[in-house]
């Protein structure tokens, strides 16, 4: 039974797609939707539903609803991959067009994540605006956008430093073959879900509007760019879209999951340490290392000499299941107390905030770039795929606040004394870039307060989505 929305505000449906990295940051921008008056509706499979339970028990439910829908079998079979499972939840077409239909009051407009293009389709159908939601940034954007319009060749294949440059955007970035996303440099014309994905990204720029989980000082050269682009200014970086530092509403600790140490250890173990003397290093939910990086990796954090806190997949990690060599035997012994070793998920954003902390090993998701920056830390860059390389190239050769630890991608393993030389230095002395990130990290924390450019963009936001609502609800 449909729970009719009682308050004032306009009435949305905030669709995610379905995985932790792209979920959190849009429940981040929910929440601040609902402080704001809105009714929001977010559309969750079952296995996601917890991961709403602290926005939903933190507001009215007559403000916030889930809309429980399973997934499809071709989103969860083993052999989807990730085209593959973006085509299957357009076989939630039909589901959601009849719960529009059946709903006493629906919603106005469908916000949802740039991987879900074909919601554009679905929005024209039911006569309601669709606004592309980016939890990655602008710059990203403007390459993807690129890509799938101008369908750019390896004109020497096999060549994989073949490169490719993207002079309509600012600052005309230029990238071999091998960094470009493996899902482009795949395609098949003609191939069911290759097409499908090519047309749910070109679909983002045919949307209503955009939302970026950016900040204008951070990307404004790019959010310019993508106004031009559409030829219009309904877009909108509302980023860094984190929990803010003197409220645990949205909760840190368990921030995407529950934590696979209690954040009190590793709090405990930091408090010991040294202002700025800690590396902290992860490669997000989804990257795993092969066998040489990892091991390349942990010989440097061994010689370096610093103090970590190193993020293992469990999956991956040799104490936990089976002797597959994710940490060598013995090191845990040999480092000591310099490290704390956290095998599963971490409370990221609270280790990062920690004073203890000063750099941090990132793969350059785009969560993790915006967690890095809101804390002030330097970062060392090892993209491995997707946008990272994007991210990477951003930090290091635009805003100069990050230097590149490896090159990246799924093969390339780092010179061991050179990442060695690289881990000391960082946590040594005064660098340029770590003036520059304390410079960037003031900023973001000043573009979601009152005044800031973030506040001001998402009050423009609320504002036409307020309009809506006069128009669509009589």
């Amino acid at each position: 039974m449909c729970t009719i929305p009682r308050n004032t505000g306009a009435h949305i449906l905030v669709y995610p797609f379905p995985a932790p990295g792209h979920i959190i940051p849009l429940l981040d921008l929910t929440h601040l939707l609902l402080t704001r008056g809105l009714t929001i509706t977010v559309l969750v499979s079952p296995s996601h539903l917890p991961l709403l339970q602290p926005i939903l028990s933190s507001h009215l439910s007559s403000s916030i609803q889930p809309l429980v829908l399973p997934l499809p079998h071709s989103f969860t079979s083993s052999q989807s991959g990730l085209l593959g499972k973006i085509r299957a939840t357009g076989e939630l077409y039909d589901p959601i067009l009849r719960w529009f239909r059946s709903h006493p009051s629906p919603p106005v407009a469908i916000v949802s994540d740039f991987f879900l293009g074909w919601t554009h389709r679905l929005a024209t159908h039911l006569g309601v605006p669709r606004l592309a939601f980016w939890p990655s940034g602008a710059f990203t954007a403007s390459i993807l956008d690129s890509l799938w319009r101008n369908l750019p060749k390896n004109n020497d294949l096999g060549n994989e430093n073949f490169l490719i440059s993207f002079s309509e955007i600012p600052n005309s970035p230029i990238y071999p073959w091998w960094q470009i996303t493996p899902y482009y440099c795949d395609f098949k014309e003609g191939d069911p879900e290759h097409e499908f994905f090519r047309n749910g990204m070109l679909a983002n720029k045919e949307s209503w509007g955009v939302v970026f989980n950016s900040f204008t000082e951070l990307e404004r050269v790019y959010i310019e760019h993508i106004k031009k682009e559409m030829g219009h200014d309904r877009v909108w970086a509302v980023g860094p879209l984190l929990p803010p530092e003197d409220n645990d509403l949205v909760g840190l600790t368990n921030r995407g999951g529950s934590s696979a140490v209690a954040a009190h250890e590793v709090m405990t173990w930091l408090d010991g340490k040294a202002d700025d003397s800690v590396v902290y290093v992860c490669f997000g939910s989804r990257v795993a290392l092969t066998s040489k990086q990892r091991e390349a990796l942990a010989a440097a954090l061994e010689c370096s000499r610093v103090h970590f806190i190193w993020c293992v997949k469990a999956s991956d990690q040799g104490h936990a299941a089976g002797n597959d060599g994710a940490i060598p035997n013995g090191f845990d012994d040999r480092v000591g107390d310099r490290s704390f070793i956290i095998k599963g998920w971490a409370p990221q954003v609270e280790i990062l905030r920690h004073r203890a902390v000063g750099v941090f090993v990132t793969h350059c998701g785009w969560n993790s770039v915006l967690e890095g920056i809101s804390a002030g830390v330097l970062m060392l860059t090892w993209p491995m795929n997707a946008d990272q390389f994007t991210d990477a190239k951003l930090l290091v050769d635009q805003l100069g606040v990050a230097i590149r630890a490896c090159e990246g991608g799924s093969q390339n393993v780092p010179d061991v004394d050179e990442l060695t030389r690289v881990l000391g230095e960082s946590v040594i002395g005064s660098r340029t870039e770590r003036a520059r990130v304390m410079q960037l990290r003031n900023m973001a924390r000043n573009a979601p307060v009152k005044g800031g450019s973030s506040t001001r963009d998402l009050e423009k936001f609320v504002k036409h989505l307020g309009e809506l609502n006069k128009r669509y609800v009589v």
